[in-house]
C-alpha cells in the first residue's frame, strides 16, 4: 500500500504544479488585460483547478477504500480537496477584485 501512496503523492504534486503554473499564467494574463472577460477566465481555471483537485481525491478515495490504508486515504483527499478549494477562492477573491479596480 505505501506504493499507492507513493503513487498517488506523486501524481498529486504533478498535478498540482502544472495546475499551478496554469493558474499563473491565467492570472498574469488577466491582470495584463483587467477586463471583465479575463476575469471570468481565471474564475474558470479556478474552478478547473477545483475540480481537478477533487478529481485527484476521488481517485485517492478509490484506490484505498477497503484497505487498511482508508482512513489515511481520505485524510489525503480531505486535504486536497481542501488545499484546492482554498486556491480556487483566492483565484475567484483575485479575479474579483482585479475586477472592482477597472475604472468606472
Amino acid at each position: 500500500m505505501e506504493f499507492v501512496k507513493l503513487v498517488t503523492e506523486t501524481k498529486t504534486m504533478k498535478t498540482f504544479r502544472i495546475l499551478g503554473a496554469s493558474a499563473l499564467f491565467a492570472s498574469a494574463m488577466a491582470l495584463a488585460a483587467c477586463d471583465s472577460a479575463q476575469e471570468n477566465a481565471v474564475e474558470d481555471s479556478a474552478e478547473a483547478i477545483d475540480e481537478a483537485a477533487e478529481m485527484q481525491a476521488d481517485s485517492i478515495e478509490d484506490a484505498t477504500d477497503g484497505t487498511g490504508m482508508e482512513e489515511a486515504g481520505e485524510a489525503q483527499a480531505d486535504a486536497i480537496e481542501a488545499e484546492g478549494e482554498a486556491t480556487k477562492d483566492a483565484m475567484e477573491d483575485a479575479a474579483d477584485e482585479m475586477d472592482n479596480n477597472l475604472p468606472q
